[in-house]
């Protein structure tokens, strides 16, 4: 008979885990943990575009609340944890559509404001990508411009929402051109964190770029300034140079159409002067025209859960049945970047659907400068634990 090793209880003892099975275990907590924790309350991204600076730069790390407006449970449920997309380095898909789940959302501490810096998905399907299920579509970040209802207008720039100017977001840059008499290069544009050589997941940046004047009786060119992009508060420093010799805004004059502009096929709207437009509300009911057909047809069509859509610019059909008017299933909002000039939002693509808010951005934790002057310059000191805007 043999005697097994009893505890003070007389219950017989466990055997010890070998090292393998407690670091496994180790690692199955830490991952069920981690998992828990970005589902349910924060999760960390990087900023990878231009798009939102000098608000948030290339290179910001950013943690997003998913309790401010509510957790939203998955659509996609056979995921790998801890991915998006795809597996770590690889192409293959780190999930399944076989099970595809309808959308809640949880009560959260709040609503969708004007002036929130917002995570989102990108609505339509990206160039180049598989068509991902709504919680799997690429990550966008962008300022909330107008909410369910609002009336929306652009004009030399400046956005209006139900006619009251909407404020300026004090780190967000446009351009303009500056007159100067003095040659300037990337190590003087560099002190203002004015730079050009990086390229952001959009492709090459260009914030700043010499004008040149073209005299045709000598045929030679020469320095006449400079096209900037900066903030408000880079400006006032550029006006108190005595060689400046004079800074204007750039901006597309109105009734001129823009190229890729959303619901443009209808209007001669650019990405200076845009609309009026109201943002789709739910149970909101519009008349279908040419004019809205451009700008409510696309959604009536890809995010209103709606079966054999036929959409020419001046008819809507649902399954065969022509429609004159339409009654939104779900709110709208419509995102821009601080970035103006550089970001692709809105105006370009649509509406932002409230099943594709993922949360709202509250804090950076940490800055990586991607051209760093040096290398004692990498890490942005200044932005560290910096609370969004």
């Amino acid at each position: 008979m043999i005697n097994k090793k009893e505890t003070a209880s007389g219950k017989p003892a466990q055997p010890k885990k070998s090292p393998i099975r407690e670091w496994f275990d180790s690692v199955l907590f830490a991952v069920i943990a981690a998992t828990l924790i970005r589902f349910f309350t924060f999760e960390a991204y990087a900023i990878p575009t231009p798009s939102m600076e000098n608000s948030l730069m290339v290179g910001d790390f950013l943690f997003v609340s998913k309790l401010h407006y509510g957790i939203r449970t998955p659509k996609t449920p056979l995921q790998v944890p801890l991915t998006h997309q795809k597996i770590w380095g690889t192409e293959i898909p780190s999930f399944s559509s076989v099970i595809q789940l309808p959308i809640y959302r949880l009560p959260g501490f709040t609503k969708v404001k004007n002036g929130d810096v917002v995570v989102f998905n990108y609505p339509p399907k990206k160039e180049g990508e598989p068509a991902y299920p709504t919680d799997l579509k690429t990550n966008f970040i962008k300022r909330c411009i107008g909410i369910p209802g609002d009336v929306l207008e652009i004009r030399q720039e400046k956005v209006f929402v139900n006619g009251k100017a909407f404020p300026v977001p004090p780190r967000s840059e446009t351009f303009y051109y500056v007159k100067t008499t003095e040659v300037l290069d990337d190590r003087f544009f560099r002190r203002y964190d004015i730079v050009n050589d990086f390229k952001s997941a959009e492709g090459p940046f260009i914030n700043w770029q010499s004008v040149e004047t073209y005299d045709e009786v000598t045929k030679t060119s020469t320095l006449s300034g400079y096209r900037v992009n900066m903030m408000q508060e880079t400006l006032q420093k550029f006006k108190a140079f005595d060689w400046v010799k004079g800074i204007e805004p750039i901006a597309e004059p109105p009734a001129q159409a823009g190229p890729g502009i959303y619901g443009g096929s209808a209007h001669t709207w650019n990405q200076d002067n845009y609309g009026p437009l109201t943002i789709p509300k739910k149970g909101v009911t519009v008349s279908l025209n040419p004019q809205t057909i451009a700008v409510y047809g696309p959604v009536i069509e890809r995010y209103e859960d709606n079966k054999n859509v036929v959409l020419t610019p001046t008819s809507v059909q649902i399954d065969g049945k022509p429609i004159t008017s339409y009654t939104f299933k779900q709110d709208y909002y419509f995102m821009m970047g601080d970035n103006r000039h550089n970001s692709e939002d809105s105006r370009y693509w649509g509406f932002v659907p409230e099943d594709h808010i993922v949360g709202k951005a509250v804090f950076v934790w940490m800055s990586l400068d991607p051209v760093p002057a040096d290398v004692w310059h990498k890490i942005r000191w200044s932005r560290l634990f910096r609370v969004i805007e």
